[in-house]
């Protein structure tokens, strides 16, 4: 177990032996797959259910555990623990996080109690289907998708470009807007072996290839009522868009650590001349431990829909973002030469921060819906 991952069980609150659990997974099953699943676009399907299975996906699921407890700040440190080694398994549990968390915030208490045990436990994998919803609820974008009312539920139309962690027998969540009503969303669980809905691999990546991103297609998608997470989309992404972002800083604290622990890993060779560049592991450390214990403090109350809430939680991503970038260009200017080997740790981290950057909602995103409140205020 590395010193980093250490350091996040021994700082945990709550349950240890879950992150203990996490961290022996990843040390003993994911490791061994990390140059796979950069490299050849391998899918950790099996870690996924072990992670699962470990409880790494339910802390922060109330309807999914025995004593209805809210624990966010444990899930990010999951989170961050399986970043710190591979981002790719890091942003495909946030995607089954996050479905999880649209299922927790849904309205039709059946969708909840179908699936909601499912997803926590790893059984039934998830993606969540939302960058388009929240680019166009900031002003970014139009809604993709389009449903009109039939008897027992809705028919939808149009295309999503790239969702993660999907595959047969996955599900995951999305927000489509309805048919003669202007102005009203609809928020749904799509199962992908519904009729009319079709995956396809529209794309290669450079990075997060090991995610199973694929394209969306709707055509003639029949949502029964049954999937129907609220029917009332925008208050929905209100209730549940402080968790879907705090979640997100998982990622990013992981990415941070194990840029740090690269610099680390080079002083006693480099660390001579290493001292004159910027952004040096301990500095970015104190860095780091602000916006860890920030994001924990911030995450006790994730179902909080204030806007001044909501703000807190957008700077402080748009911090982990801007932190990545800063430690990913150290690890490489500290490790050298060495960091462009195909198999470095350095040139994968560098990729997985600028995914960090530009995963919804990215830096310019959160700048522009942060510059709106500041000047609504």
């Amino acid at each position: 177990m590395s010193e980093s991952a250490a350091r996040l069980i021994d700082a945990a609150d709550h349950p240890t032996s879950m992150l203990e659990a996490a961290a022996r997974i990843v040390h003993e099953d994911l490791k061994p797959l990390t140059l796979k699943i950069d490299l050849e676009g391998l899918y950790p399907q099996a870690v996924m259910h072990q992670l699962g299975a470990a409880g790494a996906f339910r802390p922060h699921l109330p309807a999914a555990r025995a004593d209805g407890a809210m624990d966010m700040p444990s899930s990010i440190k999951a989170m961050s623990l399986v970043s710190q080694e591979c981002l790719s398994t890091g942003f495909s549990m946030w995607c089954q996080d996050t479905c999880g968390w649209y299922l927790q915030n849904a309205v039709n208490s059946s969708v909840r109690e179908n699936w909601v045990g499912r997803l926590a436990e790893g059984h039934v994998l998830g993606g969540t289907g939302m960058s388009n919803t929240m680019k166009a609820f900031a002003g970014i974008e139009e809604l993709r998708l389009r449903g009109k009312r039939v008897d027992g539920g809705y028919v939808v139309n149009g295309s999503l470009p790239w969702v993660s962690n999907l595959g047969a027998g996955h599900v995951f969540g999305t927000l489509f807007d309805v048919e003669g009503e202007p102005g009203r969303s609809v928020m749904a669980l799509v199962d992908c072996d519904t009729q009319g809905f079709q995956l396809r691999l529209s794309a290669h990546f450079t990075a997060l290839e090991g995610t199973r991103t694929f394209a969306c297609i709707f055509q003639e998608a029949f949502i029964p009522d049954a999937m129907i997470i609220d029917d009332d989309g925008a208050a929905f992404l209100r209730r549940s868009r402080a968790g879907i972002v705090l979640l997100q800083l998982g990622m990013g604290l992981g990415v941070v650590q194990s840029c740090i622990d690269i610099c680390r890993d080079v002083e006693p060779m480099l660390g001579h001349v290493n001292c004159y560049l910027e952004d040096r592991p301990d500095e970015l450390q104190l860095e780091l431990d602000d916006t860890e214990e920030a994001s924990l403090a911030l995450a006790e109350d994730a179902f909080e829909e204030s806007d001044d809430y909501f703000r807190e939680v957008l700077q402080l991503r748009l911090t982990s973002g801007e932190l990545a970038l800063r430690a990913a260009q150290s690890a490489m200017l500290h490790t050298g030469a060495k960091g462009y080997l195909q198999s470095a740790p350095a040139q994968r981290k560098l990729r997985e921060a600028y995914f960090v950057a530009i995963v919804t909602p990215a830096i310019k995103h959160l700048r522009k819906e942060l510059a709106e409140m500041d000047q609504a205020s």
